[in-house]
């Protein structure tokens, strides 16, 4: 047992010295440009952990949501209520495509969205922007891809974050990112005829 443990240490010694090694080379820093797409849950709730991040470290951000607006969330509610001195917050969706119906009005709602969305990263004070569901009024064509991508190349501060959501991410944004992350489903409850539900989904 104890040249299993010797044997496990000597290990991991080697692990850290070569870990030890690559990190050291790490020193750059940059705004980064951060996608989460894929069809699995998960893409807001990850990003809105990066917001909560920055929340606790006493850094300025915002949200901008593209497509949800139209009902209450958590997370809305607790950044409204206990930070919105730290957090901007802008629901600007109506809700899903589906309910709404209105090609114009969406795309009209989208604009303004972006529109608000644009001042928020061009504000250096904000250390994070995040994006939520632009992917989805990218996909549709509310929003041009290229706009979005002119913008975070020449507009974007440089020691700014945007994280961008939504499934279906346009390939040149995942081109274009620093970070991209897809969401794989395995299962889902959805699929069991399980409803969202209050604290898992919104």
């Amino acid at each position: 047992m104890t040249e299993d443990y010797e044997r496990h240490a000597a290990k991991m010694a080697k692990k850290k010295a070569a870990r030890d090694k690559i990190m050291a080379t790490k020193t750059d820093e940059k705004g980064l440009v951060i996608v989460h797409t894929g069809k699995g849950k998960g893409k807001s709730t990850a990003a809105f952990g990066m917001i909560f991040r920055c929340i606790a470290h006493g850094m300025p951000c915002a949200v901008v949501q593209f497509i949800k607006g139209g009902m209450s969330t958590g997370e809305r509610d607790l950044i409204q209520e206990r930070f919105s001195d730290l957090c901007q917050f802008h629901a600007m969706g109506e809700g899903f495509t589906w309910e709404t119906q209105d090609r114009a009005r969406d795309i009209e709602m989208a604009q303004a969205a972006w529109e608000k969305a644009k001042e928020l990263i061009r504000d250096p004070g904000n250390r994070m922007v995040l994006l939520d569901e632009i992917n989805i009024a990218l996909r549709y064509e509310y929003l041009a891809i290229e706009e979005v991508l002119a913008f975070l190349a020449e507009e974007k501060p440089p020691m700014t974050h945007v994280v961008l959501t939504g499934r279906n991410a346009h390939p040149d944004l995942i081109e274009a990112a620093d970070l991209v992350t897809e969401m794989e489903l395995v299962k889902h409850p959805f699929r069991s005829g399980i409803k969202a539900q209050i604290g898992v989904e919104f």
